[in-house]
């Protein structure tokens, strides 16, 4: 084996953002969006400037409509915004750079969409009549207020995170993995 062979190739500037983008998108079925609405995240992201409707479909080999609605559920999120340029009839977009306000709206989304939802169904469920006497009917009640519990404090904490100051979270965070 030549010592070399574990050094991976040197990617141009190109390969490396569709790699991005790709990896970006692969990744978005395991937090609970589209494949296509990652890799235009992805690519505005790492895009220097705003692209328009046209540039994504041709980047990113897609419909008119799949661009369509993604960038307007990636407007609706907050993570992507409209640049207007006078005389143009063009649309152009330009991703969130700010990493702190995209994981803000990420969790924002995410929270209203799952944790919110999930809060509500505990509530209706924990209000199930029942014997306390009943063995099954314990167990049932005590696993919901164990998960009520947890979803309360995972709602107190992402609302916290949501509020947070830049520093105040940078300074928290990097102190958990140093």
């Amino acid at each position: 084996m030549n010592p070399t062979d574990h050094i991976p190739p040197v990617l141009t500037l190109a390969e490396a953002k569709a790699q991005f983008v790709h990896t970006w998108g692969v990744s978005g079925a395991n937090w609970g969006v589209s494949k296509t609405l990652a890799q235009v995240h992805a690519l505005l992201l790492v895009s220097p400037g705003a692209l328009s409707t046209e540039d994504l479909m041709e980047q990113l080999k897609i419909s008119r409509g799949n661009a369509s609605m993604t960038v307007r559920e990636l407007l609706d999120m907050g993570l992507v915004y409209k640049e207007l340029r006078p005389g143009e009839r063009r649309e152009y977009f330009i991703a969130e750079k700010d990493m702190l306000q995209v994981t803000r709206c990420i969790i924002r989304v995410r929270k209203r969409r799952e944790l919110d939802q999930m809060k509500r169904s505990l509530d209706q469920l924990a209000n199930l009549p029942g014997d306390p006497a009943d063995a099954e009917y314990r167990a049932f009640h005590a696993t919901l207020t164990d998960i009520q519990q947890l979803a309360t404090v995972s709602d107190k904490l992402l609302t916290r995170l949501m509020q947070a100051e830049r520093s105040w979270f940078w300074d928290k965070f990097i102190k958990l993995f140093t």
